[in-house]
């Protein structure tokens, strides 16, 4: 059977958040019988564009955001380790998964994030990453030379703004026909999107749209 719809799953495997998401989404496009399409995207980009910082750029939320997907690992069901550090340049792991076939992509996206999050030994070697894939049976020594090839950096840098004009500014973030989900905890909201339960009417969205800010926070006194 021919999908006709699919999920499109932005993600970067710095985030310990798209590693939950990608194993929840998985199950839940099989369920509705949808093309799951990931796509890697580079999260510092977003925060660059967009004037934030990252989670582990501050300081309380760092250790919080362990602890709380900590948590989330056990009441899913999947293994937790932190990687060797974090932040960490993601660059390899991402080009990998962009060079990987499409038949090839599902594979390469388990052994990757297991390697970051689920075994925390890491995935910023280019040996270590390709002795992964190798180890199951994927070409992990013709994708870390794939990796570093000019068309798949360039396909990643597309694909990050290309993200960002479709309204992406996190990872993970979900989109079906159009509409973009952020965060693993939508989950519940893009099945119901999928079943035609979204509670949002036009209407409201353009509501919120036109909504004009009544406060502008001043940046700090330098």
């Amino acid at each position: 059977m021919v999908a006709s719809r699919s999920l499109r799953f932005y993600f970067d495997f710095i985030s310990p958040y798209a590693y939950i998401g990608w194993h929840r989404f998985k199950g839940l496009a099989k369920r509705h019988e949808l093309e799951l399409e990931p796509v890697p995207v580079l999260f510092a980009v977003f925060l660059n564009t967009f004037g934030q910082k990252g989670p582990a750029e501050i300081e309380p939320k760092r250790l919080y955001t362990f602890k709380h997907v900590m948590r989330l690992g056990y009441e899913f069901g999947l293994p937790l380790l932190p990687p060797p550090a974090h932040p960490f340049n993601p660059l390899l792991a991402l080009r990998v998964a962009e060079a990987a076939e499409p038949e090839q992509k599902a594979d390469v996206l388990d052994i990757l994030f297991h390697c970051t999050w689920g075994s925390g030994e890491g995935v910023t070697e280019p040996e270590a990453v390709a002795a992964a894939l190798e180890s199951a049976g994927l070409p992990g020594k013709a994708l870390v030379v794939a990796a570093g090839t000019s068309p798949v950096k360039e396909r990643l840098r597309i694909n990050t703004e290309q993200a960002m004009a479709r309204g992406v500014f996190g990872v993970p973030s979900i989109e079906i026909d159009g509409e973009v989900f952020w965060g693993q905890d939508s989950f519940y909201h893009v099945d119901c999107f999928i079943h035609g339960d979204d509670p949002l009417h036009p209407q409201l969205i353009e509501r919120f749209e036109k909504l004009p800010a009544g406060s502008v926070r001043k940046p700090p006194a330098r």
